[in-house]
């Protein structure tokens, strides 16, 4: 479970990075979500939003597979997504 929370800290790091985004700056919160993102990745085979509920059909759900499909809309207008883990830079 380490190693697979490392991977997905890494992974959405360098993803933040390539989008000008930071992580959520609040250690607490941000390992809230990692551990809720690798929970599904162990449950359910995909880092399903650990913020949103799956609605059990697999083409919905894909829509919430982190970064999820909304995550874009909600940095530009909110400055961060509704997991709190991708931050707006600015």
């Amino acid at each position: 479970m380490q190693k697979m929370r490392a991977e997905i800290l890494s992974w959405a790091q360098q993803y933040a990075e390539e989008n000008g985004w930071v992580l959520n700056p609040d250690p607490v919160v941000l390992d809230a979500v990692i551990r809720g993102l690798v929970r599904n990745q162990m449950k359910k085979g995909e880092r399903y939003c650990p913020c949103r509920i799956m609605t059990g059909e697999p083409e919905a759900d894909t829509a919430i597979i982190c970064p999820c499909r909304y995550h874009t809309d909600e940095i530009a207008s909110d400055g961060h997504c509704h997991c709190n883990l991708f931050f707006d830079h600015s």
